[in-house]
């Protein structure tokens, strides 16, 4: 039985996942030792900027070879191969879990200690039989990580969000607050940027509420996209983001960086974590703030989570047309009570009704993502914000998810974007500006009745 077969033999269970079996624990000593042995023989090497990737793997095996000629373990030709690919994962990559970040059908990787590791691929999570040696292996992995975008992470500073060169997505969180950790979670995005046509073919939208959204981008209407945690919020943004006409400065505020923007006059900034003595913190608000000043056609943040939600709503209200950001939220109207309360945070006693006229005049539409249950991540409404009446914003839905469609043979929703009939009032100022939409895209389809398919 070869090294990787030993080292991460997998049994199924009784839920259908799978476990992973007792590692070898001569063999992982024999991994750890001629990892040492190549630390301490390339030491400075490893962080070389001037060596290419290919030179750099190249004295990496160089050196294992040599290591592993000075062994007189019984090791087999597999064994040796496996763990050659071992030890140069862990030293050149992220260990264990290099070939799942390489896997393009894995979505997310999960690490729940040393032994613990699941994937997101199709919408279902799933464990895998990959494993760390410790948490000192495993750690080592969260520090070479966190490290690389100039992060930290240690007891003082137990949490950590950082990103991968690619743009994926990092958050780790270790002892004392990691309990059976340390804890990695890497939420990853596809190299190539996802379009407005991939989402299409997923079933994220359709056709006719591809052209609304685009319109609404290219007329400068100020868009919120809300979702739960895991609905593809942040795809959905650089999406709409990419129907922004290339001759617009566009500034973009993220907590950690995952927006890919191909338009050339980008500037994106990034927020700062305190240092080690608590200071020098640079927030999300601070950026939307510095970004005003920054004479942008486009402001784009990542995400409102706390005060800068004033700040945003602001901006809106003062010219900067053409905003868009995403918000937690699970339908339109939670997006808006959701907002209230982030606004509240700024920590300005602001009056329940002018927050509301702020919201009502600054915000035209909202684009309401969900991750259904078999897994499929949806846009299941457009809603125009039109004004206010009394003390309430009036919301009107545009597009609809028909769920009343039922479900296949397979477990999978039947049901798309339907439009419900209405054209928004903002229609006529799109046309103002040359964009014109049809009586097709508006055109109402028969809605299935709830209970099964038609």
């Amino acid at each position: 039985m070869s090294l990787y077969k030993r080292l991460n033999e997998v049994h199924p269970n009784g839920n259908g996942l799978s476990v992973t079996a007792r590692r070898d624990p001569i063999l992982d000593e024999l991994r750890q030792k001629i990892h040492h042995h190549l630390i301490e023989e390339l030491g400075p090497i490893l962080y070389d900027k001037r060596l290419s990737e290919d030179d750099l793997r190249r004295r990496v095996h160089e050196q294992l070879h040599s290591a592993l000629a000075q062994e007189r373990s019984p090791l087999s030709a597999a064994d040796k191969a496996q763990l050659i690919q071992d030890v140069s994962d862990d030293i050149l990559g992220y260990g264990p879990i290099d070939r799942l970040l390489k896997d393009e059908t894995i979505t997310e990787v999960m690490v729940n200690g040393p032994d613990s590791v699941y994937i997101e691929r199709n919408g279902k999570v799933e464990k895998v039989g990959a494993g760390f040696v410790d948490d000192t292996h495993l750690r080592r992995i969260i520090d070479k990580i966190v490290g690389q975008v100039g992060r930290r992470i240690d007891e003082a500073t137990p949490l950590c969000d950082a990103r991968l060169p690619d743009g994926s997505r990092v958050n780790a969180v270790i002892h004392p607050l990691a309990i059976g950790g340390p804890f990695l979670t890497i939420r990853k995005f596809a190299k190539d940027p996802y379009q407005i046509d991939d989402l299409i073919r997923f079933g994220t939208l359709n056709a006719a509420s591809a052209r609304f959204l685009q319109a609404m981008v290219v007329g400068k209407l100020n868009i919120i996209v809300a979702g739960g945690t895991g609905t593809g919020k942040t795809t959905t943004l650089n999406v709409l983001s990419s129907f922004i006409p290339g001759d617009e400065r566009i500034v973009t505020v993220e907590d950690a960086k995952e927006l890919q923007l191909h338009q050339d006059h980008v500037l994106a900034l990034e927020a700062r974590p305190p240092n080690i003595e608590g200071k020098g913190q640079i927030t999300i608000r601070d950026l939307v703030k510095n970004a005003l000043r920054m004479r942008p056609d486009r402001i784009v943040v990542g995400e409102c989570r706390s005060g800068e939600a004033l700040d945003m709503l602001q901006a809106m209200n003062t010219g900067h047309d053409g905003s868009l950001t995403t918000v937690h939220a699970n339908s339109p109207r939670d997006t808006l009570a959701r907002l209230e309360t982030l606004v509240l945070m700024a920590g300005f006693d602001l009056p329940v009704r002018a927050i509301r006229e702020q919201m009502a005049s600054a915000i035209d539409g909202i684009v309401q993502l969900t991750r259904l249950r078999d897994g499929t991540r949806r846009i299941t409404h457009v809603t125009e914000v039109q004004g206010m009446e009394g003390d309430v914003i009036t919301l009107q839905d545009v597009f609809v998810f028909d769920f009343g469609m039922g479900i296949d043979e397979h477990g999978r929703f039947r049901g798309h974007l339907k439009a419900t009939g209405t054209r928004p009032k903002f229609a006529e100022k799109l046309a103002d500006l040359g964009i014109r939409l049809g009586p097709e895209v508006f055109q109402p389809e028969p809605m299935a009745r709830r209970g099964g398919p038609r």
